[in-house]
């Protein structure tokens, strides 16, 4: 076996076709069946489980015990193609199996005997740790991020685990894979671990792995989906997913299926690889940290992307684990206001709300409400004090409450349709009756040693234990770059532009943090963003939604940097009562801020 650092002969001829079928839970119903007939693919794979998923399958299994994972896998996906996935030798893995991943492979089981397929579906056990919950709050595990202390009841409990376990059961034969929580990339490195027999401590082939997966996690976002310049990118309607042709050294081919609509453009797949990192040195997953930052990224022809291998370093010895817990009830209540300052009368509208529902909840002696939170729909209320939409004629209030009765929000949202006869003219409503109360379900993380979390697969009723390397690595980032300095050239005059004109960008979200990724659209305009789009610049510009520090990390192979921005989402996922609280957003806002730049940069602007 190769040593770590060593990679295998790149001239080697096989080549892995994987498509990436699911972005999320809700994903398009086209895509398994375009991809399953026009992909030409070895393996599909589906991700499912963001941390707001398992939320909602928590809940959904505490109602039915037979549910807690992803239905439309089995439902919708796999219905429309098992008999050719079957045929073609095609090999599905998946992390549908959310938190009851056995139940979604019975019911897979279940829909392949009704069509009379002989299937062989390995499930991935180990995720779970509810069970454990009492033991580790006794030993004062904490939150990760708030340092607070693991609550007294959880819905659920999940480990991210790795790749490993996927591997060994395709190495065992089977057809399907069915895991719990896992790293979103898993599912793809599975497959070429095993495909190409990359040992647990190949480090670098296992980061370009996982690379190859965090490109296609998210679907058509790496085939012109959520890109920058969106009206260059074709038939939306008729998109492709992605598919990419994967090689034994790490390097891979982004592509998708002919014909169909979208576009595989350099800009796109870098503004994907930023997606969802943090610190691009030190990406940590369970079975490698990655370095992307020297990851060279080409464009090979027409919807065709070369992406270079990455770098690799040992893993930490922790697992990240995803909890959940019960933290009382939601409502989400709006109106629609029309007229001369629509914006002011919403407000008011609001506040008014607000006011008359806590005196109710006072008179009858119940206690206030956990939170409210106001927004305008229309007057740009994310964008704060850079709004340009203040007379707005047109608008949506929405208020949100939160408290720990249901009783509470019941009231709440019956007080929402009075506002239609009682305050502002041109109060409306677009239908669909009164707002609902949902259930209030906030997620929590913690580090657990990954030698305490046994991890196997069961396939026909057996029970195969699957070794963990323990993992060695520190998780820090080593050699730190910035870009070179920049120097406005002498005697020039400076421009206003926004910086869009000068780059790419694109933003998510990791718990109540945002990442904002910037690409330069030349890369020598690098070294003029990275001293005009400083920390402090960012800071300033969010400061009234950012409420924690700022930092930005240097990518020199691709002339990008990502920006991290701390305490941005008002809690992130299902806590946040924001409109966008996944701060899918905030790319686009960031690019309308504007910079001075020379006349010369001015010049070649698109």
């Amino acid at each position: 076996m190769p040593s770590p650092s060593s990679n295998p002969d790149p001239s080697t001829s096989k080549v892995v076709r994987i498509g990436g079928a699911s972005g999320f839970w809700g994903d398009s119903m086209v895509a398994a069946p375009q991809l399953v007939k026009l992909g030409r693919l070895d393996y599909l794979v589906f991700d499912y489980l963001a941390e707001t998923t398992m939320a909602i399958l928590a809940a959904a299994r505490a109602k039915k015990p037979e549910m807690g994972y992803a239905t439309d896998f089995v439902d919708i996906a796999m219905k429309s193609v098992l008999a050719e996935v079957k045929r073609q030798g095609i090999k599905v893995i998946s992390n549908a199996g959310g938190i009851n991943p056995q139940g979604c492979a019975d019911a897979l089981r279940a829909l392949a005997e009704a069509e009379g397929i002989s299937l062989k579906i390995a499930v991935i056990e180990g995720d779970d740790v509810s069970a454990r919950m009492p033991e580790l709050r006794a030993n004062g595990a904490k939150d990760m991020f708030t340092g607070e202390s693991l609550p007294e009841k959880v819905l659920s409990a999940n480990a991210y685990l790795g790749a490993t376990p996927i591997a060994a059961a395709l190495a065992a034969g089977a057809e399907v894979v069915i895991t719990g929580r896992c790293v979103d990339s898993a599912v793809t490195l599975g497959a070429l671990m095993h495909e190409f027999g990359w040992d647990a401590d190949q480090y670098d082939l296992l980061a370009s792995g996982s690379l190859a997966g965090h490109i296609i996690e998210c679907g058509c976002q790496a085939t012109g989906g959520l890109h920058t310049d969106w009206e260059d990118i074709p038939d939306w309607a008729n998109m492709g997913y992605p598919v990419i042709e994967c090689h034994a050294d790490g390097s891979f081919i982004v592509t998708k299926p002919e014909p169909t609509g979208g576009k595989v453009i350099r800009a796109n797949v870098v503004e994907q690889m930023l997606y969802e990192i943090g610190d691009p040195g030190a990406y940590l997953l369970p079975d490698v940290s990655c370095d992307f930052r020297d990851v060279l990224i080409e464009q090979q022809g027409d919807n065709r992307v070369r992406v270079g291998p990455a770098k690799g370093r040992a893993p930490t010895p922790s697992y990240k684990v995803s909890a959940t817990q019960l933290d009382g009830f939601r409502c989400a209540a709006s109106m629609v206001i029309v007229g001369i300052d629509a914006e002011k009368k919403a407000r008011r509208t609001a506040e008014a709300i607000v006011e008359r529902t806590g005196n109710i909840l006072r008179q009858l002696g119940m206690p206030p409400f956990t939170s409210t939170y106001i927004e305008v729909l229309g007057a740009e209320s994310l964008y704060g004090p850079h709004s340009r939409a203040h007379q707005a004629r047109e608008v949506m209030m929405r208020v949100v409450a939160n408290h720990p009765q249901k009783a509470a929000l019941t009231m709440f949202a019956r007080e929402i349709s009075p506002a239609g006869t009682s305050w502002s003219p041109g109060t409306t409503g677009p239908g669909g009756g009164r707002a609902g109360v949902s259930p209030l379900i906030k997620p929590f993380s913690f580090t657990l040693d990954k030698q305490t979390v046994p991890v196997s697969f069961v396939m026909d009723g057996e029970r195969h234990p699957v070794t963990m390397a323990s993992g060695t690595g520190d998780g820090a980032t080593h050699g730190v770059t910035t870009p070179a300095e920049w120097k406005d050239p002498a005697g020039e005059q400076m421009r206003e532009v926004r910086l869009i004109d000068l780059a790419w960008a694109r933003s998510g979200d990791k718990g109540n943090l945002s990442n904002i990724g910037i690409v330069a659209r030349k890369p020598e305009w690098l070294p003029l963003l990275w001293d005009r789009v400083s920390e402090s610049a960012v800071g300033d510009y969010f400061a009234h939604l950012a409420h924690g520090k700022v930092e930005r990390f240097h990518l020199p192979g691709t002339a990008s940097m990502n920006l991290l921005l701390h305490d941005a989402l008002d809690g992130g996922g299902p806590s946040s009562m924001r409109l966008d609280p996944l701060g899918k957003g905030m790319a686009q806002m960031l690019l309308d801020m504007t910079i001075q730049v020379p006349d010369s940069v001015a010049a070649q602007l698109r």
